[in-house]
């Protein structure tokens, strides 16, 4: 009975700690890494939501880009990081969903070192051609590229990232807002855009369903704690950017940028990615597909 009493106090002392935690946190900056490059999409839409949090929490956070393989790297550096609420990852589908299963020696699960605080956003990929594509439709682009079996080429990033915007080639799938000047400019020819409804900045560009094919074509963008941090912390955390996607501010830099904000909860999101992940288990393992070591 005595240790049945010590063990109570325990648990009580550690839930004691945790709010008191979360009460007093953040005490200090909050370091987001970001594993992409600075100016992509990735990172364009991290600074809004980190400035966001940043004004909700008042304390500053700091978005710290660590590239290399397709966001392995950075997504790496927050799983061994301390589980305090003081480093966060701005996690997308790459690291998270695709990656693991295209290379083996992935040091981590993100199914179980990673804790989903919440989604934030969506943004539909663009289908682009070069102006020498004499396709002005999605289904004359498969024609196309049927006529020209192995002739055709196309963009990435590499293994395990599905857009990028180097060389000059035959189509490519990027975000709509770092594409859009390209777009207006003429250098690239828009032939449709992901996600299930068309883009405010294009709207007259059809969707991938309305062009007649069915497949994932959209951009997700979240917030995640290292495994063991504590869930008065995650809390916290997920009703502050909550409140910050509801913002003026972040709805209207979201609008500009073509990006859908989504404040979910830690569930849903860590359904999402679940979801995800074994869905491109699936279509890899269909495919064949095989990575590169990083």
């Amino acid at each position: 009975m005595k240790r049945f009493g010590i063990g109570c106090m325990g648990f009580i002392l550690i839930i004691l700690g945790q709010a008191l935690l979360a009460q007093n946190y953040p005490a200090r900056p909050i370091r987001m890494i970001a594993p992409s490059g600075a100016g992509g999409p990735v990172d364009v839409i991290c600074r809004v939501v980190s400035q966001g949090l940043s004004e909700m929490v008042g304390q500053q956070v700091i978005v710290d880009n660590r590239v290399g393989a397709a966001g392995l790297i950075g997504t790496e550096l927050v799983v061994k990081s301390a589980a305090d609420g003081y480093t966060l990852l701005f996690g997308f589908s790459g690291p998270l969903a695709i990656v693991p299963h295209l290379n083996p020696s992935t040091p981590y699960d993100p199914l179980k070192d990673l804790v989903a605080v919440s989604q934030v956003a969506t943004a539909p990929y663009v289908l682009l051609v070069h102006p020498s594509v004499p396709a002005n439709s999605v289904k004359q682009l498969v024609a196309l590229a049927r006529s020209r079996p192995g002739k055709m080429n196309f963009s990435s990033g590499g293994t395990g990232v599905g857009i990028h915007m180097a060389g000059e080639v035959d189509m490519m799938f990027n975000g709509v807002s770092p594409a859009l000047p390209h777009i207006k400019s003429g250098k690239v020819r828009a032939l449709a855009v992901g996600g299930d409804k068309r883009s405010p900045l294009l709207p007259e560009l059809p969707t991938i369903a309305e062009s007649g094919l069915k497949f994932n074509t959209t951009g997700w963008y979240g917030v995640l704690a290292p495994r063991g941090t504590p869930q008065t912390v995650v809390i916290r955390l997920q009703g502050e950017l909550k409140r910050a996607l509801n913002t003026p501010v972040v709805k209207d830099q979201f609008v500009k940028q073509g990006v859908e904000s989504v404040g979910s909860t830690p569930e849903q999101f860590s359904a999402l990615i679940r979801g995800e992940f074994e869905q491109w288990a699936r279509v890899i393992k269909a495919a064949g597909l095989k990575g590169e070591q990083p």
